[in-house]
């Protein structure tokens, strides 16, 4: 029986090779930000060869999103928040928002996420470069005003407050009532922020 002979260069994917690329891209924008982080540079980190990141990852973004555990895609968050009349863009925030914490495997991801974000500067750094790219930069596009990004932050003020409020410390009547009421309450004063 004749044994393969092994190349040189990198090695192949195996059993647990998507969960080494996930170990390595968390490890590389904790080090390196989201900006500085390449999937070349996650290959390296993980020891393949950079087309099976792209086998498991189609892009940086979905690497981040999946590499950060995020319930959802911000994309396609962004792109429903963009979609449709821009008087009404506060009410398609709160509802996109709202609507992942209300699914009981959202919320619970979302939680320990708040609560990675909290306990780690690392991980707050992270985040915040990752949503930035992907969901405040086209909204402040979309809004086209000199303060945008400051009107889009205070939005994101409400929602981190609402679900700080509802979820996790739980304070009533907040945490209690309907979700529906509680997107009434909020998208006045998200459209406030974006428009007024």
């Amino acid at each position: 029986m004749t044994r393969a002979r092994r190349t040189p260069g990198r090695r192949p994917g195996g059993p647990d090779t998507r969960g080494e690329i996930l170990d390595a891209a968390r490890e590389s924008f904790a080090d390196k930000g989201f900006a500085a982080t390449s999937m070349r540079a996650v290959a390296r980190r993980a020891g393949v060869d950079a087309a099976l990141v792209h086998h498991y990852f189609d892009s940086k973004d979905e690497l981040f999103i999946e590499a950060m555990a995020i319930p959802v895609d911000p994309r396609q968050i962004a792109a429903h928040i963009l979609s449709g009349p821009r008087e009404e863009t506060g009410r398609r925030i709160a509802t996109a928002f709202l609507g992942v914490w209300e699914s009981p495997d959202g919320q619970q991801r979302m939680k320990a996420l708040f609560r990675s974000v909290l306990s780690s500067d690392e991980v707050a750094r992270m985040m915040r470069e990752g949503i930035t790219q992907m969901i405040i930069q086209p909204i402040s596009q979309m809004l086209d005003v000199p303060d945008a990004r400051l009107r889009v932050g205070l939005v994101a003020t409400q929602l981190v407050g609402a679900a700080v409020v509802r979820y996790l410390v739980e304070l009533e009547p907040v945490a209690s009532v309907d979700v529906e009421t509680l997107i009434d309450r909020l998208a006045p004063v998200l459209q406030q922020h974006l428009t007024g």
